[in-house]
């Protein structure tokens, strides 16, 4: 008996987490495969960069739908709507013929991750419902330690010269099966439900108003997050290169120190959202990851600068997950119509938060421009109260 009642949530944890993985095993997979598409389609660096552009675009473009798209299909059928279209948007990808196709076939990948980031959210916060404790750092973690498979397996593929046009249609097919067999045990139509308020809650449910106003602050946590993400990804290499005049393999330390930090404080941050609260852990983060880099940019040595950015992508590593949590927990609003109105917010700062330091940079300097995040990331432990309701 005890059996048949601990199953049920147990595999639809695993499903879960296999769509995390999947989705971003589907991100990463042409990654490395991107020197020899341009190469292919003899594109110089600003027509690749104006490609490249696409799939942010597709993304911020499908994440203001996928709530209504949610209210009609369900989260379950949407994961595996969006996940499925994902990995058949790797074939065009490697199929393109010129710079309008790549375009266009990176729009349409990224709408489809897009899709599916919002519907597993969903499903994600379901499951931490159905559990009762915080879930969504660990399943945001499988989803790193997916990003990280895909880029080595890709670049193994790329050593060996496999062509590009048969690499990822193989891992087309591979994904789907991986999607079908690994997620067929998603929540059904009742883990959308909307949220209520606890019965102890004075009022009810919060007003319309205080209901937006919760879920764009939540929204602006997330940006302010993701803009730290994006410069550590765009800049940190730049930053280790240029300014302080280390060696190209010592210069993609700073990124590697934040994406490790950030994958292992993601695994272990239930634990900790579970034992301390969410927010006491994002402000707690929030000050580890300012100070961190605020320090390693002061101190303009490169053991530092490292230290810097890998103390800022531990401090980060929780507040995506526990803010998706949070505005899938507003009381009142469908998880995945508050997730996808603070995704449509937060990853504009992936979308924007790189060329705005390059302009600050022109200005100022790349060491003072990397400051912008630190000032944001500053500002997460005022907002970190909107939070609260994370954790299931």
């Amino acid at each position: 008996m005890v059996t048949e009642e601990i199953a049920p949530p147990v595999r639809a944890r695993v499903a879960v987490t296999v769509a995390f993985t999947v989705h971003g095993l589907i991100g990463v997979t042409w990654v490395p495969r991107i020197p020899q598409i341009k190469e292919n389609l003899g594109l110089g660096e600003g027509a690749m960069g104006v490609a490249l552009l696409g799939a942010p675009v597709g993304v911020a473009i499908a994440v203001r739908f996928t709530g209504s798209l949610v209210a009609r299909l369900g989260s379950r059928t949407t994961t595996l709507l969006g996940g499925f279209a994902g990995a058949l948007s790797l074939i065009p990808l490697g199929l393109a013929w010129n710079l309008g196709a790549l375009l266009f076939a990176l729009l349409l990948f990224g709408a489809a991750l897009g899709v599916m980031d919002v519907a597993m959210n969903a499903q994600g916060v379901a499951v931490e419902r159905d559990y009762g404790r915080p879930l969504m750092s660990g399943m945001h973690g499988w989803f790193s330690i997916g990003t990280l498979v895909a880029a080595l397996v890709g670049s193994a593929a790329a050593h060996a010269h496999v062509p590009v046009a048969a690499h990822l249609p193989a891992a087309t097919v591979v994904l789907a099966v991986v999607l079908l067999v690994g997620c067929r045990n998603l929540l059904d139509r009742s883990a959308d439900l909307v949220p209520e308020a606890p019965p102890a809650a004075t009022g009810g449910d919060p007003p319309g108003p205080a209901r937006r106003w919760l879920l764009l602050t939540l929204g602006i946590i997330g940006l302010c997050s993701f803009v730290g993400e994006g410069a550590m990804a765009d800049w940190s290499a730049i930053y280790l290169r240029e300014n302080l005049g280390t060696g190209p393999g010592t210069a993609g330390l700073g990124f590697a120190g934040c994406a490790v930090a950030m994958t292992l404080g993601r695994l272990t941050g239930d634990r900790v959202v579970a034992r301390f609260g969410p927010v006491r852990v994002m402000r707690a983060g929030s000050l580890l990851a300012a100070g961190g880099l605020a320090l390693g940019l002061a101190a303009h040595d490169p053991v530092a600068a490292v230290a810097g950015f890998t103390l800022f992508g531990l401090g980060v590593a929780v507040v995506a997950p526990v803010t998706f949590s949070a505005a899938g927990n507003v009381p009142g609003v469908p998880a995945a119509t508050g997730i996808s109105r603070v995704t449509a917010i937060g990853y504009g700062g992936l979308l924007g938060g790189p060329p705005v330091i390059g302009f600050v940079a022109q200005g100022v300097g790349l060491g003072w421009a990397l400051a912008v995040p630190v000032a944001l990331v500053g500002l997460i432990f005022l907002l970190a109260p909107a939070a609260a309701t994370a954790g299931g």
